[in-house]
């Protein structure tokens, strides 16, 4: 009699592994592999965007307005990390989601909220991009801007995320049934609606404006380039990378997760496999990795900093903004007398004309100050 239990109870078990399996379309060693691509990625993406935390705080000349999109960015990675990561993270480890119901509810939203807050800060941070490289900046600081363009991405943000809770389309379990999202295989009116809306608005119009200003941005250097070849030549590979990084990676991490969504949702039952699912759901949150290292380290401004934070570099006052500036202006009166027979060549594109011109965003201190502070190429 005991054997015979015992018989049922280990088929009973080996029944319930088989149709777990069958279920969500992962083995254990299947869940073990997302759970080790999910630990990389926690433990990065909140290491990366912490060093961002402290040079904020340790760095006072990094404390500008367009520099609080960079801030902004990072506060919302992180939250991505400690609030999703970790308990998808969890939940891989268990083989099932963990969180419950209301849990599950929570992921999504947050996930979707913190990720959209940053997706959105990356299509204004394009376009101040744009506008510090190639606008000579003659007032001060603007700080009510800055605060404005955060909030917005905060409340647009919450505009497409909030409504799933109260009824239009609604979060669930995704992939292997370890994370939440927006139910993307519902084909309820309300579902495909929101999805459609939900892409529109929160994907493509973001890929929109960073191909616009980013495209117009290298025109300008192009522009500019063929004023002072000799001179413009590191500037303008120095852009060309910068831009190429960003796009690539904005698109590695948001288009196919953005893709399979779409194919979950208009394609018929089961056309997405659980693996496909993960696979797109794990570079979305690799950005949380990808951006500190692009849109902060690959700043010069930031990169000074990181170097002395970490004692690679002599402590000495970061880079200056407003220095360069004010140097391309005297270098661009003196180049004045060059360019004044090329009408096609604007002022704004005239402070391109200096290479040692940073990416980072005009300071806060003003110029007297800053004109003791030693400039790097």
């Amino acid at each position: 009699m005991s054997i015979n239990l015992t018989t049922n109870l280990s088929f009973g078990t080996l029944l319930t592994d088989s149709e777990e399996k069958q279920r969500n379309g992962l083995s254990r060693t299947g869940h073990t592999v997302v759970a080790v691509f999910l630990g990389l990625i926690l433990i990065l993406g909140f290491v990366n965007n912490f060093i961002v935390l402290v040079l904020f705080c340790k760095f006072k000349v990094l404390r500008n307005p367009v520099n609080m999109l960079l801030l902004n960015i990072s506060i919302s990675d992180m939250l991505v990390c400690l609030s999703g990561t970790t308990l998808s993270f969890a939940s891989s480890i268990r083989g099932r989601w963990i969180g419950g119901y209301h849990g599950c509810r929570w992921y999504g939203f947050a996930n979707s909220c913190f990720g959209i807050v940053s997706l959105i800060s990356l299509a204004i941070l394009s376009y101040e991009r744009y506008r510090t490289l190639t606008l000579c900046p003659r007032q001060g600081a603007d700080y009510q801007k800055a605060l404005l363009a955060v909030a917005g991405s905060w409340m647009y943000s919450l505009v497409w995320t909030v409504p799933p809770l109260i009824g239009w389309s609604s979060y669930g379990t995704e992939g292997a049934g370890t994370s939440c999202s927006v139910h993307w295989t519902s084909k309820s009116v309300e579902s495909v609606s929101y999805i459609m809306c939900l892409f529109i608005f929160c994907l493509v119009i973001p890929i929109l404006i960073m191909f616009y200003f980013y495209g117009r941005l290298l025109y300008t250097v192009k522009q500019v380039g063929k004023i002072r070849k000799t001179a413009a030549r590191k500037r303008e590979y120095h852009v060309l990378f910068m831009v190429v990084m960003a796009v690539i990676c904005y698109l590695i991490c948001w288009v196919p997760y953005g893709m399979i969504a779409l194919l979950a949702t208009f394609g018929p039952p089961g056309v997405v496999s659980p693996v496909a699912n993960i696979v797109p759901s794990i570079l979305a949150k690799s950005s949380t990795v990808c951006n500190p290292i692009i849109y902060i380290l690959m700043n010069k401004q930031f990169y000074k900093c990181f170097l002395i934070l970490f004692h690679c570099q002599p402590a000495s006052p970061c880079p200056s903004k407003v220095t360069v500036i004010q140097l391309g202006q005297r270098k661009n009166k003196e180049a004045s007398h060059t360019v004044q027979d090329l009408p096609e060549v604007s002022r704004k594109q005239l402070c391109l004309l200096s290479p040692e011109c940073s990416v980072a965003p005009a300071s806060e201190h003003p110029p007297e100050k800053m004109d003791e502070t030693p400039l790097s190429e």
